[in-house]
């Protein structure tokens, strides 16, 4: 008998969650998270769950017990005899600290794979690392799932006159190069430095983008402070609009005041963090769809390459 899938999800991507568990054709499993007087928790599996492959969703976004709800989730499948264990992350938090950038500090997103793997994690789904070598932390299995499945479709129904995309710094030119490909379209860059985390420096446009529809794309948006300098300094070299496509919603600190006062016209995310307050210029797409496959294709051993932009050019080209 093949194994049943069984979805679950920690309380800080319920509604994901349950939009992935709707579209792979699932109910969501029932695993409750009991809290304790002095701050800490315990996560129970409510159903059975020996012999099936398990999918745990989970973003790890702060606070840190959202990463310490999911490893205890991990660990419990792992007790309960599940078949498999698949971590999902929607948003793979800490992986901005992929190196040693400077002297004595920690090289969190190896920490991260290290206890996801300890915990007893067989297999990782996430998208859109900050670094892309991440997956080379890990000894089991990275499914990276790509956005550009997601914004290539709205950008193309945007139909754009003038189209050009950006990258809102040096870090991002791969992405937003492999989507300017698919799109035949050119590109350009953003050059920023900082004087400091989440400070900004100075900032430089490097290639033309007079009388051209800027989409600046990038992986995250923390506090807006880059894409709305990005922005203003595009239209400020005769850009004649500009919106932004990014895939994780930190929006933490003065990210509200600094999208809705900048020359975005729309700042446009995916549902991998929740959103942590509305306006009208931002829109979400949802990565359900996409997450949803890359389970079924996990459960039932297929390629999740069509998944990817690579993919579909290779396939343009062909015809």
């Amino acid at each position: 008998m093949n194994p049943s899938v069984k979805i679950f999800s920690g309380t800080g991507s319920q509604h994901l969650a349950t939009k992935i568990a709707q579209r792979f054709g699932a109910p969501l499993g029932k695993v409750n998270i009991q809290k304790f007087s002095d701050g800490e928790f315990q996560p129970i599996f409510l159903e059975s769950i020996r012999g099936d492959y398990v999918f745990l969703i989970q973003s790890t976004y702060a606070p840190t017990d959202n990463l310490m709800e999911l490893l205890l989730m991990i660990d419990a499948a792992k007790r309960a005899s599940a078949y498999k264990i698949v971590a999902v992350l929607p948003y793979y938090g800490y992986a901005r600290q992929d190196r040693k950038d400077k002297p004595r500090v920690a090289i969190g997103s190896k920490l991260i794979a290290t206890l996801l793997e300890a915990a007893g994690a067989d297999r990782v789904i996430t998208m859109d690392l900050h670094a892309p070598q991440i997956q080379a932390f890990f000894d089991v299995p990275v499914d990276h799932l790509d956005s550009s499945a997601i914004f290539i479709p709205y950008i193309e129904q945007m139909k754009l006159k003038n189209l050009c995309f950006a990258a809102p710094d040096v870090g991002s030119t791969n992405r937003v190069r492999e989507i300017a490909s698919y799109f035949n379209t050119e590109m350009v860059i953003c050059d920023k430095h900082r004087k400091r985390a989440n400070e900004i420096a100075s900032m430089v446009v490097i290639g033309d983008v007079v009388g051209k529809d800027i989409v600046l794309i990038d992986d995250i948006c923390d506090t807006g402070g880059t894409l709305a300098k990005a922005a203003g300094l595009l239209i400020e070299k005769g850009a004649v609009s500009v919106r932004a496509l990014c895939t994780h919603a930190i929006l933490s600190g003065k990210a509200r005041e600094n999208i809705e006062n900048s020359a975005l016209e729309e700042l446009v995310v995916c549902d991998t963090i929740p959103l942590r307050f509305e306006t009208p210029k931002i829109k979400v797409l949802s990565v359900a769809d996409l997450f949803a496959i890359a389970i079924r294709n996990a459960y039932e051993n297929k390629s999740i390459t069509s998944l990817f932009i690579h993919s579909q050019l290779r396939n343009r080209e062909r015809q």
